[in-house]
């Protein structure tokens, strides 16, 4: 693991060769080393000897390893370091470097951990307003094939607010792995507006790599991501996927000849899942000066044939306080994101709930609770149309599939390749929910009064709405202010016939 492919293809070609050996890190580049700590001052595990520039937006803080202290009897001056130079040492002689060495399959320590009340924002519009989960949690999306799951997390990793992105390919499709290389150098970082390969580690691990480099991928993964944490960063962990893991412990597992549980997997899949998930969370890290960061882990599973019921899934519900459900009916609908508003859940709405109702609007929540109860209230109306038909429904009843159709295609549905559409701010969310909703409100008014469905429909609301999602931000949130009331009014203004 950690080794640079573009070398490696020099040395062996397209596949790498039995024995190929290469350093993660060039030895021999310099690095420009601003130096922060002082000869003599006590420090711990944690604290900051000095810093290096990574990329235009990453400050890399160089911090002592976390089972190191002492009093410092000598620190470098600034200047361009190799990662194997010297730059601090200590009374008892101990030599400290800009690398750190860490067992992967160990936690990084951490001072304590915090209660996330941050929402970890997606820019999609079905996540950050149905399912949120905060800053520090988890979260999994299971699938089946086809269903969108790579292409969901790599939307997340492209739009996600926070400051490093760790991207998992376990045991993916070497044609997918080459999209993401070929692709994130070229995207812009909408925080920052410089490349998004800047804030990103990807760890590449292709479905023809021997299944020992597949269980370490994760490992590493989760390893980089407590790093940066530890410098007070907040990072976002896509694993992609973690049943191509489960499949790795289940090999090794049978050759190691170890009694196997369900479905062959090994009986301790659900201690390994847990102690993987528990790495997530939001921490004060070690060292003297306070930081607080914070691991986001989503985690993709792929059951076979769309089974919810196997281990990998069963087994990660139990653990992740988030369940965002793929659909193959929705994805061969041509529905994207494909993710189920009815099976989903969340367990983080409590506690990002204040920081919506600061941030975005007070009503926030409201809004949501009805939005979701008219897409299940939806469900069961379909039932009954699939028995007697539509126009066996009562207007009142009508109108509730109207309306839930807006909110499946005008709200839920998001084009992952549209310049606009791709990314959608909470607040922007927030507007056409509340514009659907009120479209809602005025037509129960007017068929109470008489008026009806059909004199509605013909008013070009519907277009004007379905054309909000793609038009720039700003504008959509500054015209929605406006056009809420001016909906009602005209629907109001429609004559009895």
């Amino acid at each position: 693991m950690q080794r640079p492919l573009p070398i490696i293809a020099e040395q062996s070609g397209d596949y790498i060769m039995r024995g190929t050996v290469a350093s993660a890190l060039d030895r021999e580049k310099k690095w420009p080393f601003v130096v922060v700590a002082e000869a003599g001052t006590d420090v711990a595990g944690g604290d900051v000897l000095g810093t290096v520039k990574e990329g235009q937006t990453i400050v890399h803080r160089v911090m002592v390893p976390p089972k190191d202290s002492g009093r410092l009897s000598w620190v470098a001056p600034s200047g361009d370091y190799t990662i194997d130079d010297v730059i601090a040492k200590l009374d008892d002689g101990s030599e400290l470097k800009m690398s750190q060495r860490w067992p992967v399959r160990e936690g990084r320590p951490y001072t304590r951990k915090l209660d996330p009340t941050t929402p970890f924002t997606t820019g999609m519009r079905i996540l950050d307003t149905f399912f949120p989960i905060a800053l520090g949690g988890n979260a999994i999306i299971p699938g089946g094939f086809g269903t969108g799951k790579t292409v969901t997390q790599q939307s997340l990793a492209k739009w996600a607010d926070v400051d490093i992105i760790v991207y998992v390919g376990c045991g993916e499709r070497g044609n997918e792995m080459a999209e993401v290389l070929a692709e994130f150098p070229k995207l812009e970082d909408p925080r920052t507006g410089a490349p998004l390969m800047d804030r990103t580690v990807l760890v590449a691990n292709t479905s023809n790599m021997p299944v020992a480099a597949r269980e370490a991928s994760i490992y590493v993964g989760a390893t980089l991501a407590e790093y940066y944490r530890d410098m007070g960063y907040n990072v976002a962990m896509m694993a992609d996927s973690t049943s191509r893991w489960g499949e790795a412990l289940r090999e090794v597992s049978g050759r190691l000849e170890e009694m196997p549980g369900e479905e062959g997997y090994p009986a301790y899949l659900a201690t390994r899942l847990a102690a993987f998930y528990e790495r997530s969370g939001r921490c004060e890290s070690i060292g003297s000066e306070k930081r607080v960061g914070s691991v986001t882990m989503v985690g993709a599973v792929s059951p076979a044939g769309g089974d919810m019921s196997e281990p990998i899934t069963q087994n990660s519900l139990r653990v992740t306080g988030a369940f965002w459900a793929l659909d193959t009916s929705l994805a061969h609908r041509r529905h994207f994101p494909a993710i189920s508003w009815t099976k989903s859940y969340t367990l983080f709405l409590g506690q990002v709930r204040g920081w919506y109702e600061t941030n975005v609007a007070s009503d926030w929540v409201s809004y949501r609770d009805r939005a979701m109860f008219i897409l299940q209230k939806e469900t069961e109306l379909q039932e009954i149309v699939q028995l007697v038909g539509p126009d066996a429904l009562p207007e009142s009843e009508k109108i509730i599939l109207e309306v839930a159709r807006m909110l499946r295609e005008d709200f839920l549905q998001q084009f992952a390749f549209d310049e606009v559409d791709a990314y959608c701010p909470p607040l922007k969310a927030y507007w056409i929910l509340k514009v659907i909703l009120s479209f809602s409100d005025a037509a129960i008014a007017a068929l109470n009064r008489g008026v009806s469905l059909r004199q509605v429909l013909e008013l070009p609301i519907r277009d004007t709405i379905a054309g909000i999602k793609t038009t720039p931000h700003e504008e959509a949130i500054a015209f929605m202010q406006g056009y809420t009331s001016k909906l009602a009014e005209d629907i109001a203004g429609i004559e009895v016939l």
